[in-house]
């Protein structure tokens, strides 16, 4: 079973939410929210790729999806429904656009246009900063093919346009997801 134009992907663990937390032993919840986005499984294992595709993702593969991919809704009659990338099961038809990540051989790739930068803390300076993580700036932790060519690697120190963070949490790291054109400065 192959999609013309989509990863076929089931989420990782099995379930549609990354909401509980183990302490001494035990699996707490964290949230009970379906709305909270910061709660929804944005890992996917791929079953399929699209019919024809010869791109680097190849099947068991694990793509970082958006955060809508496997979330439930309410209609409007308040019943409960899995979004438009729902397939049957537990499986979902995932868009060239709905993945900013995938994890192959062991690393993470960038996909696309898409980047991401691990915020720093604030430097340090005679004047105190409200803040914990210095404003638009980060290190380049995984650049894409365009960056690269463009001469910024891994570990590169980066400015970046205002209000472009999309925070994921990717191995216990906190990073932004950008678009390549939001990166604005080699440092």
């Amino acid at each position: 079973m192959r999609s013309p134009f989509y990863f076929i992907v089931k989420p990782m663990k099995g379930r549609r939410y990354d909401n509980t937390k183990e302490v001494s032993g035990i699996e707490l919840i964290t949230s009970t929210s379906e709305e909270d986005h910061m709660f929804s499984n944005r890992f996917a294992e791929v079953i399929e790729t699209p019919l024809g595709y010869d791109g680097p993702i190849s099947i068991s593969d694990i793509l970082l999806v958006h955060h809508n991919a496997f979330k439930f809704y309410n209609d409007i009659k308040g019943r409960q429904k899995s979004g438009k990338s729902f397939f049957k099961d537990d499986l979902f038809f995932i868009e060239a656009d709905q993945f900013f990540m995938y994890y192959s051989n062991s690393c993470w790739n960038a996909y696309d246009k898409y980047c991401f930068v691990q915020p720093i803390p604030a430097i340090d300076s005679y004047i105190k900063k409200p803040f914990f993580e210095e404003p638009l700036m980060g290190i380049m932790r995984y650049p894409n093919k365009y960056l690269l060519s463009q001469g910024i690697n891994k570990g590169d120190l980066v400015c970046f346009a205002p209000d472009t963070e999309y925070e994921f949490t990717v191995e216990g790291e906190k990073l932004y997801r950008m678009y390549e054109h939001q990166i604005t400065i080699k440092l």
